[in-house]
């Protein structure tokens, strides 16, 4: 009975997997309608397993269920990036309140590592690096902080950012920035500033929000 139980299970999950990384990627784009049978004929399964997947990215606001309509990726306006960044900020800065306390000697020699390898993708303004680098800092610190529910909501608040066309880096002089306000984080981790180590991750957070708005305006205006 277990076992009968297992395959249907695993082929939603893996489903839902390879239609968030084609969300990601953009292959489907935002406000596209999903057409379901094509994905289903396209993967070699039924509809059923297909639509559960749905269902999954549903719940992460990946994509729009619309009654009697059908099934769409998720648009994400600028009030949404506003709305989300706000949050992200608040529980961004939450955690790295609580690694300020938390770190242990090993954990912030692991921070300095990772900054490190920012450090050398900036000056090499190597974007690809610096995006992974930036990435590893962020969950290092998430998970110093050691709460699942921070991790948790913040984890579905970074996906949903992902759905956004454009990413802050790619803004003028935003990994230069960026770097700075990174350092910034890092010194107070280090002294076990928690205060200082909030006010700084909310600062970073609110500065990405600013570059990918000044980058969508550039492009607006250049269309």
């Amino acid at each position: 009975m277990t076992a009968s139980r297992i395959a249907p299970l695993a082929l939603y999950q893996e489903v839902a997997e390879r239609l968030r990384e084609r969300i990601f990627a953009h292959e489907l784009k935002p406000g596209a309608w999903i057409d379901e049978q094509a994905l289903a004929d396209h993967y070699g399964i039924s509809r059923t397993p297909l639509r559960e997947a749905l269902k999954v990215l549903a719940s992460e606001g990946l994509v729009t269920l619309k009654p009697r309509r059908g099934c769409y990726v998720t648009e994400i306006s600028e009030r949404d990036l506003d709305e989300i960044f706000g949050v992200l900020g608040l529980l961004e800065g939450r955690c790295a309140h609580e690694a300020a306390l938390r770190a242990t000697n090993a954990d912030r020699a692991q921070l300095k590592l990772i900054h490190d390898q920012l450090e050398s993708a900036a000056t090499g303004n190597t974007i690809d690096a610096f995006f992974e680098a930036n990435q590893a800092f962020h969950l290092r610190i998430q998970t110093i902080a050691d709460n699942r529910w921070l991790l948790q909501v913040i984890g579905d608040l970074r996906k949903v950012i992902k759905l956004s066309r454009h990413h802050s880096l790619f803004s003028d002089g935003r990994i230069a920035q960026s770097q700075t306000e990174h350092r910034e984080i890092l010194s107070a981790l280090l002294a076990g500033d928690a205060e200082a180590a909030e006010q700084a991750m909310r600062t970073h957070i609110a500065s990405g929000r600013k570059a990918l708005a000044r980058l969508a305006s550039a492009k607006d205006r250049a269309a």
